[in-house]
């Protein structure tokens, strides 16, 4: 067997670290999942979602799955950013077509009967998948562990379920922001020691997700979505000072620039909205950058998505830039399309 690359031997990490590469490293969000044949097999022997994800030897082998199939630079940890919740005690479940639903916190007598005690134990599965994969991944293979950010994994946790505008924690952030602050702060302190036992199992590079940042206004998003990060951000590196983290708010636009700074985060992820030029011109220049291939796209193929591929390459790559997607991989997506991006980012040369 080969000797292990060290950390500054994969590409996807040397990227983070602002390294130069031979091309741009690449991975896609949701690259283990629905899309993928295989993924459907195994899910099919888990009857509920919360036992897949929490099955280790499972979500070892969906994540797994993709770098077999299409080779990127990295993988990320099969899971869901609900977990934490659920390891706060908080009843989480999944309907078929329909997706989350949570016994709704409300208040703070909500908040007061989710604990940490026992946290460990009701997560302690995803760590043995980490330590799974950092032992199965090809040597030239980064592993990823994640987490919600607090604001985004805290709309569902207010809500009950995911919404088209978040409206509940919105109102509840307005109308208390003392009471709301205290859901925040569990959850941030939740996230921090879920995402250091990550690091622990091994993974080496870190994404927190915000999927629901652009719902705030300005200075509702300082409040909710940048400090909490920025706590998270600051714990894990006086504990874990060379591994990266990448923060993925989605939608804040015009605020992007701001969001490295404000965090401490490496790297930005960057939604399909967000103009290239824009990108280049303003946040590249603080930050690593990741994206932004519109998910759609992968399921048109064809030449539009060949040239999208390639303006994205041209204008923010090879340098400080991970390709990826503006979102998640949807399930309709054909795997021969990814199997195309894939092949058009390893022969591009700037």
């Amino acid at each position: 067997m080969a000797e292990p690359l060290s950390v500054t031997e994969k590409r996807f990490l040397k990227a983070l670290n602002g390294e130069t590469v031979d091309r741009p490293p690449f991975w896609f969000m949701r690259q283990a999942g629905r899309f993928l044949p295989e993924y459907r097999a195994v899910r099919a022997t888990t009857k509920d979602f919360v036992s897949f994800c929490l099955d280790s030897e499972k979500a070892c082998q969906v994540t797994l799955q993709p770098i077999e199939r299409f080779g990127m630079d990295a993988a990320i940890l099969f899971s869901d950013i609900l977990i934490v919740p659920h390891g706060l005690g908080q009843n989480v479940r999944f309907v078929e077509g329909e997706g989350p639903r949570l016994d709704p916190v409300t208040d703070d007598a909500g908040v007061a009967r989710l604990t940490m005690e026992g946290f460990e134990t009701r997560v302690g599965a995803v760590y043995e998948t980490v330590r799974l994969l950092a032992k199965r991944l090809p040597s030239d293979v980064a592993l990823i562990g994640f987490a919600g950010a607090p604001w985004t994994v805290a709309t569902y946790m207010v809500a009950g379920e995911g919404t088209s505008d978040q409206k509940p924690a919105r109102l509840w952030a307005y109308r208390d922001p003392e009471g709301f602050g205290r859901l925040i702060d569990l959850v941030t302190e939740a996230t921090i020691d879920y995402l250091a036992a990550q690091v622990e199992a091994g993974a080496e590079a870190l994404q927190i997700f915000d999927t629901w940042a652009g719902s705030l206004p300005e200075d509702e998003m300082a409040c909710w979505v940048f400090a909490p990060i920025a706590r998270i951000r600051a714990a894990l590196k006086a504990r874990f000072p060379h591994v990266p983290v990448i923060g993925f708010a989605k939608g804040i636009g015009a605020l992007l620039p701001r969001f490295a700074p404000a965090t401490g985060v490496e790297a930005v992820g960057l939604d399909a909205g967000i103009p290239l030029d824009f990108v280049r011109d303003y946040v590249q220049p603080t930050a690593i950058v990741q994206g932004n291939l519109d998910p759609l796209l992968l399921v048109a193929g064809g030449d539009a998505l060949r040239r999208r591929t390639e303006t994205i390459l041209r204008t923010l790559g090879p340098q400080r830039f991970v390709f990826n997607l503006g979102h998640g991989i949807v399930p309709e997506t054909p795997p021969a399309h990814v199997g195309e991006v894939a092949r058009i980012i390893r022969d591009w040369r700037p």
